[in-house]
């Protein structure tokens, strides 16, 4: 392994593009943790200290996956939240409304189009996402007062502080490109993959430090964490991301056979390959959807719980890990986003299509609509197999935070989105890196 590692940095055209790679993410980080100036941080952080459920799980959710920083007001803040939210605005746009989905087929130059129209509709989800969260900050709260300071309460600093976290989520645009373009690919994933590493060491400071400030204790059932605790979720987290590779690489291959074709004295085709489709036709957005809709009923029905007891109760059936209701709704809303985001994304007649156009058939299918009829029962069977293991690993961190009784942002690094994406991204990444090594004749990191 050492060896392979060695031959990388060996390869001055990939030890470049994995340097370059790594100063933009170190740019990243560095611009994650400065402040806006109007913001009063001893009292945001006082806030969202007391905010244990309800905004401060939201909060949580979306610095997850879109990395920005809340809870600090930084110019990174947004992260690529709007980036993200317009990108999934334009892929559902495009499968329902024909200029856009005529434009989506135009190859190349119809992507460029809509990724030009993307970043445009970032900025101005930016400057509206920006002024809202700042408008919930110059408000009062019935912990303390106001998270901006009042004498920066002008036209002129608001202006200032939306140019700048709109900046600021333009600037990771461009950085997610230039790794695309310069650096190993993949910019905007490695982004989220960097904000979710980042939390790694503080969350395992947190779970180790009760054994140097109280000592150990086996068999406690205090929620001390001791040896035999850190055993169990060593042997938990290696079980889980094993997990979430046979999940992300998990494939379903149907056989397929080209059509003969004679030219000349020369007979083309007739070989046998596969079409391969993924069990997890739909990635990571079904936790997100999920886990993010059952977010809003626990804020709405919290802020009204000085209404009525009724509220409270309502607001405590939504609260996350507790009771079985809001398990058995995660995994219905799981279930539900992953076959609604397949059917968006995973067109069987198309397919059918390209694969008449080019000669390729299924054999024991006709060309056409019987190949699409297959192609389509074939996905909605191993989307119920991937929709399991999706919802599995995703209420794993509920069940490790309840069971072993400890904090669940360290048991979030056992499942859910952080982990199905840094799985992904790491995928994603040794196979770029194989691929320039296999390119030079030497073998990869895989083999």
């Amino acid at each position: 392994m050492w060896e392979k590692f060695r031959v990388i940095f060996t390869i001055p055209e990939l030890r470049r593009k994995i340097l370059l790679t790594l100063f933009l993410l170190a740019v990243y980080r560095v611009g994650w943790q400065i402040p806006l100036p109007i913001v009063n941080q001893e009292a945001l952080k006082s806030f969202w200290q007391q905010q244990s459920g309800g905004l401060g799980a939201l909060a949580e959710q979306v610095a997850i996956f879109s990395a920005s920083n809340l809870d600090q007001a930084t110019i990174f803040g947004l992260g690529i939240m709007p980036y993200i939210s317009a990108s999934i605005i334009f892929q559902l746009l495009a499968s329902v409304w024909g200029p856009l989905e005529r434009l989506q087929k135009e190859g190349e130059s119809g992507r460029k189009k809509i990724n030009e129209y993307t970043r445009y509709a970032t900025i101005v989800l930016c400057i509206g996402q920006s002024w809202f969260i700042l408008r919930l900050m110059a408000q009062p709260t019935s912990q303390g007062p106001a998270m901006i300071r009042p004498e920066y309460w002008t036209f002129g600093w608001q202006l200032t502080a939306v140019l700048t976290m709109t900046a600021g989520t333009a600037f990771l645009m461009w950085l997610g490109e230039q790794i695309d373009e310069y650096g190993i690919g993949n910019g905007i994933s490695l982004l989220i993959m960097a904000g979710i590493l980042a939390r790694m060491p503080m969350a395992g400071f947190q779970l180790v430090k009760p054994l140097f400030t109280s000592g150990v204790e086996l068999g406690s059932t205090s929620g001390q964490v001791g040896p035999e605790k850190l055993v169990v979720l060593a042997i938990l987290f290696v079980s889980v991301v094993a997990g979430v590779v046979l999940i992300t690489q998990g494939q379903r291959r149907i056989p397929t056979q080209s059509a003969k074709h004679v030219r000349g004295r020369r007979v083309f085709g007739g070989n046998r390959q596969y079409l391969p489709l993924r069990v997890n036709q739909a990635g990571v957005m079904p936790i997100i959807f999920a886990s993010s809709l059952l977010l809003f009923p626990q804020v709405l029905f919290g802020s009204l719980g000085s209404l009525s007891r009724f509220w409270n109760e309502a607001a405590e059936v939504f609260h996350r890990g507790d009771g079985y209701i809001y398990n058995m709704l995660y995994i219905v809303l799981i279930y539900f986003f992953c076959y609604f985001w397949t059917a968006i994304t995973f067109n069987p007649k198309d397919m059918a299509d390209n694969l008449k156009n080019y000669g390729t058939f299924i054999p024991g299918y006709r060309p056409g609509k019987r190949t699409a009829d297959y192609l389509e029962r074939v996905m909605v069977r191993i989307t119920y197999v991937g929709s399991g293991f999706l919802a599995l690993v995703a209420i794993i961190p509920t069940v490790v935070a309840t069971w072993m009784k400890i904090d669940y942002g360290i048991a979030s690094f056992y499942g859910g989105t952080g982990l199905l994406i840094a799985v992904s991204v790491a995928f994603d990444l040794v196979q770029k890196v194989d691929s320039h090594l296999v390119m030079r004749n030497y073998k990869g990191l895989l083999e």
